[in-house]
């Protein structure tokens, strides 16, 4: 759908003046964005599933959409949707493989995506390939969800989200296999800091292979790059009854 798409803007870690803002980025293959209907705000209308696409944008697949009225949007394709299926969108639509409606009228352990954290603004959460959160609970105006990392928090009940598991499951598996593939998805080389000299680094000259040869890890800045580096509680904070489980590297 070309009305649908629009080429993306390179501007590989430049900023406005020209100088590098963000480090590792550099040119990469065209792109278009698609327009993707994260809000859901066809309302009661029922939908045909036409196309089943692959976006480079995004590591999930997404559904081309064709309406009664001729309107065709771009959705995310939840696993298992197929062409022909139909999807619809608002508070009488059943829960359902592909259909939206608000958290309230979702059945509880019923896998969700594409949630909304302010109702109206359109899903924010669970958007990447093969995640799904879970309505584990209902408490009033808010619903508890248990998010793909692990985390129990509340979402207004209010809020839209998608019914299932997203597809390409296997994403996660999937190797670049080339430096090649990285470059044409506009990542530039990560060199070691300890690998550069003093003037580009902190951790960088010494003699031979040397450690960081400070009390602490630090950016190229300079600045601290472990411990507590922010005091400010999030204002989200509120919301979240149980915190993501942090994986441990150590090893036992």
């Amino acid at each position: 759908m070309k009305k649908l798409k629009t080429i993306k803007k390179k501007h590989s870690g430049r900023d406005a003046s020209g100088q590098v803002a963000v480090r590792h980025q550099g040119g990469q293959h065209k792109r278009f964005l698609r327009a993707i209907d994260f809000k859901r705000d066809k309302v009661g209308i029922v939908g045909k599933v036409v196309a089943i696409e692959y976006d480079p944008n995004r590591t999930c697949d997404i559904a081309l959409v064709q309406y009664p009225d001729g309107d065709k949007r771009y959705i995310l394709a939840p696993h298992g949707i197929k062409v022909h299926d139909k999807i619809m969108a608002g508070v009488d639509a059943d829960a359902t493989l592909g259909n939206a409606l608000p958290m309230s009228q979702i059945p509880v352990g019923t896998i969700i995506h594409n949630i909304e954290l302010t109702p109206g603004k359109g899903g924010q959460l669970a958007r990447s390939a093969g995640v799904g959160a879970i309505v584990s609970a209902k408490e009033g105006a808010f619903v508890h969800l248990k998010l793909p990392s692990g985390e129990l928090r509340k979402v207004r009940a209010e809020g839209m989200a998608s019914i299932g598991q997203l597809g390409n499951i296997e994403a996660k598996n999937e190797e670049l296999g080339k430096a090649g593939r990285a470059r044409h998805m506009g990542r530039r080389p990560t060199v070691r800091g300890v690998a550069q000299n003093p003037r580009s680094h902190p951790h960088g000259g010494g003699e031979g292979r040397s450690g960081i040869g400070m009390p602490s890890p630090k950016t190229f800045a300079g600045r601290k790059a472990v411990g507590k580096t922010r005091n400010k509680k999030k204002y989200s904070a509120k919301y979240i009854l149980q915190r993501r489980k942090i994986k441990s590297n150590s090893s036992k």
